[in-house]
């Protein structure tokens, strides 16, 4: 196993797929780790967090959350690039990266728990998952409990009956922009794929396993869910696009999701870790929005207002982000 990299992950969390597309991509040498029952004593040796994916390198680090780990890895494995040499397009890609991680995942935990079809074939999975070999009863008791315990956690991204026709109104407005967007190209950056592709796509194929927002994904959105599949085993097939070319259909998803929902809830979010609150409510296009704050976003958002304040202001980013309501949102301090 000399020069392997090891993946404990499982097929239905978005970051273990979301690492293994890249690791795929890259064409770096790995084996796929299935953590369940019989691999969790060596994922166990590993992990700090009891978190997926666990990426340990040949050297034996152990390696935990997906976005550091693409960026260490892009660091050792530059080639073929997932960041457009444009550093406005460079930043944009890493905006959608995070509106997909944390953002996109409350389609992906919403849809999964919130009705009875999707728990039954969730809860389902999950259990032959983690406890292969289960006989038909056994089986059923670890899938209720399974869905007993997940449908408990639903409110960690925001979900309740307050937010459910929001969360649902931005996963079907999200698959419109999309559609439109990659009629033109293979990616959302051009021909190849972008720090942001494998961000976004990762929620849509866990969406996509799920009976719900997969009959919607396929019916609404042939295009994204073809690009999903494509993401799975990405490859390289031209360059990435020039702004003039992206922008007109890449601004309409950065004006109608993350300037207006993602970046305003990011901030409040924020606000809320920041002052110690248990619970915080922020207005949304109009609609009151209220959850317990996640504190790992409070520390990714920091990152992405370090990253923004890196790019010089003759990037021309600054223009974008304002017509696209994310500027304000992006400042340190924004009010």
């Amino acid at each position: 196993m000399t020069g392997i990299h090891r993946i404990f992950g499982v097929e239905l969390s978005p970051y273990s797929v979301k690492v293994r597309a890249y690791f795929r991509y890259k064409g770096i040498p790995h084996e796929w780790i299935v953590r369940n029952a019989s691999t969790q004593a060596e994922y166990q040796k590993h992990a700090k967090l009891p978190l997926i994916p666990v990426v340990v390198t040949p050297g034996g680090e152990a390696l935990q959350d997906s976005t550091p780990i693409l960026e260490r890895m892009e660091r050792a494995h530059p080639e073929p690039g997932i960041h457009p040499e444009d550093p406005a397009l460079g930043f944009l890609s890493a905006l959608v990266e995070e509106f997909g991680d944390e953002w996109g995942n409350k389609w992906m935990f919403h849809y999964r728990w919130a009705r009875d079809v999707d728990r039954a074939s969730a809860s389902q999975r999950i259990a032959r998952t983690l406890m292969p070999g289960l006989e038909r009863d056994g089986l059923a008791k670890a899938a209720d409990a399974i869905r007993e315990r997940m449908v408990g956690r639903v409110w960690f991204v925001g979900s309740s009956a307050q937010t459910a026709a929001q969360i649902e109104a931005s996963y079907l407005e999200t698959l419109a922009l999309l559609e439109a967007h990659l009629a033109q190209r293979p990616f959302l950056f051009g021909a190849r794929p972008a720090f942001g592709d494998f961000g976004l796509s990762c929620q849509l194929y866990e969406c996509a396993s799920d009976p719900t927002p997969g009959a919607l994904l396929r019916e609404r959105a042939p295009g994204v869910s073809a690009w999903v599949e494509r993401m799975q085993e990405p490859k390289a097939e031209g360059p990435f696009e020039p702004r003039e070319a992206l922008l007109p259909t890449l601004e309409p998803l950065l004006a109608g999701q993350v300037g207006r929902l993602f970046l305003p809830w990011s901030d409040a979010n924020a606000r809320a870790i920041a002052q110690a609150r248990e619970e915080f409510t922020v207005e949304l296009d109009g609609r009151a929005w209220t959850q317990k704050p996640q504190k790992y976003h409070a520390r990714s958002l920091e990152q992405l207002r370090r990253r923004y304040a890196g790019i010089s202001s003759a990037s021309g980013l600054d223009p974008i982000l304002e017509r696209t309501g994310c500027l304000r949102w992006l400042r340190a301090g924004a009010e």
